[in-house]
């Protein structure tokens, strides 16, 4: 799971997804923690993109209020389609991509959480896989944008397997490890606009060696 990333700035969103136009969204801090105000890339009705901001942690059309009392800044991808608070964004396509030149992760493998780094090691910002919702206010009208960043079983993985803490209650490969879900420049029109089948084609964790990966403040 990750909880903590860095953003773009918005000139740099744009250049690198080809969003084509300046937006007029709203100021956000580069480093992104869950609840905080983010950015992501989605298809515009135009059948372009366009650049959103909207709150790391997915507000579901059932919500009686923007502030909610669970977690819903990492969804599952193995549960996307009957988890209640994401299945219906899943359903209706609506898939973002979140722009990160790094995210964070803790590594317990000293016996204590030491916190990594991840960047690509190309010097490419990530483009990670995301779902979004619109979300009414019943009483104001108000419509707040929203998205979570879907995780993926990494138990096999050299690299993602080895963060955060193992649960000393199941064997090594029960462990469940998390992984966020990069998405490639040249699958990002397919992730955003394809059918449901070939988006989850492409969830999935890339080799150890995309990552550039080590303790955080360290090279």
């Amino acid at each position: 799971m990750c909880n903590r990333y860095i953003s773009p700035e918005d000139a740099e969103i744009e250049r690198f997804w080809e969003v084509g136009r300046r937006n007029p969204v709203p100021f956000w801090k580069p480093d992104i923690f869950p609840r905080a105000l983010g950015p992501f890339v989605r298809s515009a009705a135009d059948s372009g993109r366009e650049l959103i901001v909207g709150q790391w942690g997915l507000i579901p059309w059932f919500a009686k209020t923007p502030k909610l009392s669970f977690s819903t800044n990492n969804a599952r991808f193995e549960g996307i389609e009957s988890k209640a608070s994401f299945k219906r964004s899943w359903q209706q396509g609506k898939r973002c991509i979140i722009p990160a030149w790094s995210f964070d992760e803790p590594c317990w493998e000293s016996g204590r959480n030491v916190w990594w780094t991840f960047r690509r090691s190309d010097g490419l910002p990530w483009g990670l896989a995301g779902i979004w919702n619109a979300w009414t206010d019943p009483e104001t009208g108000e419509i707040v944008e929203s998205y979570t960043m879907l995780t993926i079983n990494a138990d096999n993985h050299p690299l993602m397997s080895r963060m955060h803490k193992p649960d000393p209650k199941l064997a090594a490969d029960q462990q469940d490890k998390r992984s966020v879900i990069p998405i490639e420049f040249s699958d990002v029109d397919t992730w955003l606009n394809g059918s449901t089948e070939e988006a989850a084609a492409l969830a999935r964790v890339p080799p150890a060696d995309v990552f550039d990966a080590s303790p955080t403040n360290q090279p």
